[in-house]
Parts: C-alpha cells; structure tokens; sequence
C-alpha cells in the first residue's frame, strides 16, 4: 500500500476512534444523568399523584380518573395505586412506550433501566394507600439515538472533509516522492531530471537534495566520458588542421563503403592535390600555407554541401592531397561537383580566402559494390596522374571498370522499379543478431530488403536504393516493408528490427501512416523495433517527438552505424533506445588495430553508464568476435553468425 493511501486511512482511523471514544463518554455521562431524570421524574409524578388522590381516595371513580390523567400525560411504564391495610391494588395503568424507530440493537447497546418512585396518600392522619411510579427509558434512549445520529452526521461530514484536505495536503506534500520516483525511471531511461522546486517539509528537502545531487553527479560523469570518448576519436580520426577526417578514418569508411555487397552503394571516388605545396611551403612559410590548405578544405565542404552523402566522407590524405567518398553519386553529379571544385578553388584568391592562388587537380573514379579498394584507389591516382599532366591542369574522370549499375539509364530504372511496386517484387531477407558471448542465441533479427531481378535472383539493397531515392520513393518503399513486416511476424514470435529512411522521417503524410499501421498492430510493439542511422537523424525535437510515439505504441527505436557523431550521443541519452550499433568501419580488423579498440571501449564505457546495449554491425571474424566480447559489447551481426536469408533458412 502506498504512504499516500496509508497516511490518509490513518487520519480515517484516527476519526473513527475519536468519534467512538467520545460517543462512549458522553453516553456514559448521558446515562448517568438520564437515570436522575427518571427517578426524579417517577418520584415527581408519585409525590403530585399521592396529593391529589389524598381528598378523593375514598372516591374510586375520581382516584382512576386522576391515575389515568397522570399516566397519558408523561412516559410511564405503570402507575399504581395499592391499599395499604389489604395490600390490593386499587387502580393500575400499564403501558409499552412506541419505540419511536430506535433500532432494538441500541436499546441492548445504551441498557438504560427503568427507575421509579412512590408515595403515601393519606386518610386524615392515617395512611390509606401507597402510589408506584415507574418511568419508562424509552425517552431518553429515543434523546440519544438522536444524538447518535448527528454526531454519526458530523463525524461523517467530518471525516470526508478531512479526507478531502488530508489528500490534497498529502498530494502536495509527497509530490516531491513522485518526482524522485520519475527521477529514478529516467535514469532507466538514459535520462537525467532535478527538481528545481525544493520541499518545504525538511526531511522531504534533504531527500530531494541528495537525489538531485546524485542525478547531477550521474549526469556529469556521462557527460565526461562522452567528451572524453569524442577527443580520442577526434584525435584518431580527424585531421587537426582542416578538421576533415584524416587518411585512417578515409580507409576505413572506403573499406566499408566499397567492399560490402550488401549495403555498399556505387557512387564515385574524388582526390585532389594541390600541386607545389612543397615549393609554396618553403617560400612562404608554413603559416599561409596551412591557411592555404584550411581554405581548400573549407571549398571541399561547401562544394559537397548538396551532397548529404559525402558530409562525413570529406578527409585529407596527407599534404596537400584531399579525398571525397561519394555513395549513391552518378556520373552527371560527379562532373558537376569537379567543375564546381574546379570553379571555386581558382576564385579562392578573388574572394579574400587566401593571398595564394593554389593550382589544384582533381581525379575521378567510379566504384560499384564489391570492388577492391586498392583497385579503385588505383583507378583514382590514374585518373589524379591525367589530370596532372594535362597542359592546362584540371580534372579527369576515368571510366574503365564501371559496373552494370551505373551504365543503367534513369529512365530504365524508373519503371523497373515502378513495376516492382506495383506487382510486389521486393522480397524480406532476413540476418540474425546475437549474443556476442556465444554467438548462439538470437537476440533479434535485422529486416533487409531486395528485389527480384530479371532473371528472379535478388538484388542487394545497394543496388536499388540510391535510385529509390533520387525518385523520392523511399517512403513507398518502407511503408511496403512494414505491411510485409506486420503480416510476417502474425506467424512467429521473433523480435525484428527493421529499418526507416530519413525520407520517411521527413514526410508527414508517411509517418501518419506508418503510426496507423502501427496503432493497429499494437500487440505486436514488443517485437519490433525501428532503426534509424546516425547520418539519417532528424533534428532533436522531432527525434524525441518520434521516440514518444512510438513508445505509447510500444515500439522500439535503436541506432545504426554509430560513431562518426559521437558527440550527440549526450542528446540520445533520454530517449530510451532500445540498443546502439556500432557502425561496422570501427568493428573491421579491431583485433589487429588499436585505435579502433581504444574508441570502442570509450564507446562502451558512456554506454554502460547509461545502461544502453551495444551491438557490432559487419563482424567477419572470430578474432572480431573475441575482443568485442572482452570489451563488453552485448550483440553482433555480421557475415560470422550470418548472412542475409529468407526466413524459411532461418527457421531451420
């Protein structure tokens, strides 16, 4: 029972048993008083009955006339007259008073007896008879029943009036325990909430302080190890002086941009080099020649601004050597963004940038899914190489090697994908997660998409997607998915986890529907969780507006491919997450490479703090396996415990 309902059924006994004890001596005291009256009165009507029977005794007439007058008058159980010298009763009137609607169970309760009184009537100077009078109770147990009743009335009027104030009082008095009970839920919840408004009651304030206090302190470590946790991977992947990423980080992101069938996009590979930088360097100082390299970084980041793709994919090499990863580009977006590089970094001295009017060359290169990444940094330097020895320095785009995708034409695409839509031919792949310290239980299992080609084989989600996009029709595809998705799980009874696109997060119309299909599906809430990835997230308001809704549904929300904006991790800490995936990148050769693991564990650390579960995505290895478990990440998914398959494979 809680102190709420305790403290108020304590003011209910506490009037109960004052109201008791008061009515037990006052009807003592009533009593007491009351059994006086009835004597008194018996003995009053005896001693006027006895005058005025003393000239008339001899009249027997007169005598009942005079008994029966008395007797009507007043509450009296029997009146009678006796002879003295015969002992006989002259006149006698007997009667049972109404009791006048006083419960039988009262009358037992009060036991308030009959009193009586009597007197001598006189013949001369002889005594001829002797008046009994007794008194009825039944007035005065009517007077108390009365009694009874309004202090019942009072007590009751009482009471709920008590209980009115007594809760409100109690309400407003342990409000600040409710709070520190919503305090303790947050903290579940990865969130960190004080109570501004002190208590008045000084044991409440004590309690609250020292939960505020540990809320702050709880808050402050969290927010150590995530600025702690983001320093050492500025300091591992981040160049100090354009603030790009540097040549690890490049290699990383290629490797699992590149090489990854699965999710890998085809898109086109960008180097630049300014040319003389040694020269520039010796003849005017290092200074201007870093503000030189800190501008043409500046231009990257400008030129590659429409491109959301390429934001964290922008790195310099090394020297004067700059690199842009770009997934989902085609070849039309690829010269447009050399010419528009070209274009802006000759305008750099016009603009006041820098006083050094830098002589830059830029290489293309396409990629598909698959590919190696030596070949394609090969192709590249090619591609830099032409550039270079062109008689007017400037840029080349080389396209031997491209694949079969970025030969289709938009419009083929356009109605394939069209006609896929309409005839339902994107198929559920299925890949499981699991338990990262025995890489046998299935905590859950990630929903992939493909599409059935020509031919009926299925195409991974790299392939299609980009195009998806360009057309606007990520909505449409994740809308399908999820009714695929809803219907599929009715036969089961698997966690999933499946992914949105930042199309759809971004399209009212959309996610108005997907909240239908989920409000009609509520029952199936704890097996499904939804994954965003971290370059796919809205801004915090509507973050956190997502994540309510989904939760008063039941839903889940997570986080894919974690890690190039660790620093946010301080705005996911209150939204509930269901768990965080670490993107792959980090997780690849971890055993052999001892930047990768330093950041993992800080990863690790904040999350714990937090009690938010990691997963690993793209673990290959058992090597992989091994140290991610010694640093205590709870899941992984990855081609080591499985690849993409059709549910049938899973269920055997």
């Amino acid at each position: 029972m809680s102190l709420f309902k305790q403290l108020l059924l304590a003011i209910c006994l506490f009037l109960v048993v004052a109201f008791t004890g008061s009515f037990m001596v006052s009807l003592e005291s009533s009593r007491s008083q009351y059994v006086n009256q009835l004597r008194s009165h018996a003995q009053d009507a005896a001693t006027a009955l006895a005058l005025s029977l003393t000239p008339n005794i001899d009249d027997p007439a007169m005598v009942e006339l005079m008994v029966s007058s008395i007797f009507d008058s007043g509450y009296y159980a029997s009146i009678k007259v006796v002879d003295l010298a015969s002992n006989t009763v002259l006149v006698e009137r007997h009667a049972e008073p109404d009791p006048g609607g006083v419960p039988r169970w009262f009358v037992h309760l009060i036991g308030l007896e009959a009193a009586g009184g009597d007197a001598l009537v006189s013949r001369g100077w002889q005594q001829a008879a002797r008046v009994e009078v007794i008194s009825h109770p039944m007035f005065a147990i009517a007077k108390l029943w009365q009694s009874a009743l309004g202090s019942l009335g009072w007590l009751l009027l009482c009471g709920a009036a008590s209980a009115i104030l007594g809760a409100l009082l109690l309400r407003r008095q342990l409000k600040p325990l409710d709070y520190m009970v919503e305090q303790s839920h947050a903290i579940a919840r990865r969130e960190f909430l004080s109570l501004p408004e002190l208590p008045r009651t000084p044991e409440l304030r004590r309690v609250v302080q020292a939960m505020n206090q540990m809320v702050e302190k709880l808050k402050a470590l969290f927010t150590e190890q995530a600025e702690r946790s983001e320093r050492l991977r500025a300091e591992s992947y981040q160049d100090t002086l354009t603030g790009l990423s540097n040549r690890r980080y490049f290699e990383m992101q290629l490797n699992a941009r590149v090489s990854n069938l699965e999710e890998a996009r085809a898109g086109y590979l960008l180097l630049l080099r300014v040319q003389g930088l040694a020269g520039l360097n010796a003849r005017l100082g290092g200074q201007r020649t870093d503000q030189l390299l800190q501008a043409v970084g500046e231009q990257l980041r400008r030129a590659c601004a429409s491109f959301p793709e390429t934001n964290d994919l922008i790195s310099r090499s090394r020297g004067g050597e700059f690199a842009v990863l770009a997934p989902g580009m085609v070849h039309e977006e690829a010269i447009q963004l050399a010419q528009a590089l070209e274009a802006t970094l000759q305008s750099l001295h016009e603009t006041g940038a820098t006083d050094i009017q830098p002589v830059a060359c830029i290489g293309l290169a396409p990629f598909s899914p698959g590919d190696a990444p030596p070949a394609l940094l090969k192709l590249a330097d090619e591609a830099l190489a032409r550039a270079e020895n062109q008689p007017t320095p400037g840029w080349v785009c080389l396209e031997q090697g491209v694949a079969a995708v970025a030969a289709d034409s938009q419009h083929d695409w356009h109605e394939r994908l069209d006609q896929a839509f309409t005839n339902g031919h994107f198929e559920l792949f299925f890949q499981p997660v699991v338990d990262c310290a025995t890489a046998q239980h299935v905590l859950h299992h990630k929903v992939i998409s493909r599409l059935k080609d020509r031919q009926g084989e299925a195409l991974p989600a790299g392939r299609f997607l980009p195009w998806l996009e360009r057309f606007g029709w990520m909505p449409r595809l994740d809308l399908l998915v999820l009714q695929k998705v809803l219907a599929h799980m009715r036969g089961h009874d698997q966690v999933l986890a499946l992914n949105l696109s930042a199309a759809t997060l971004a399209d009212a119309q959309a996610l108005h529907r997907i909240f239908e299909l989920l409000s009609q599906n509520i029952a199936l809430g704890s097996r499904l969780v939804f994954e965003i990835g971290e370059e796919q997230l809205p801004d915090q308001p509507a973050l956190e507006k997502l994540t309510r809704r989904l939760h008063s549904l039941g839903f889940g929300l997570a986080l894919q491919r974690f890690g190039g904006r660790f620093s946010m991790i301080g705005n996911l800490s209150h939204l509930g997450l269901a768990y965080l995936k670490i993107d792959g990148s980090y997780i690849r050769n971890i055993d052999h490479e001892q930047h990768k693991r330093l950041f993992i564990e800080a990863i690790q650390r904040a999350a714990h703090s937090i009690d938010l579960p990691l997963v690993a995505e793209r673990v290959e290895t058992e090597g992989e396996r091994a140290v991610l478990c010694e640093m205590g990440v709870g899941g992984i998914q990855g081609q080591l415990v499985g690849e993409p398959a059709p549910w049938a494979h899973h269920k055997r």
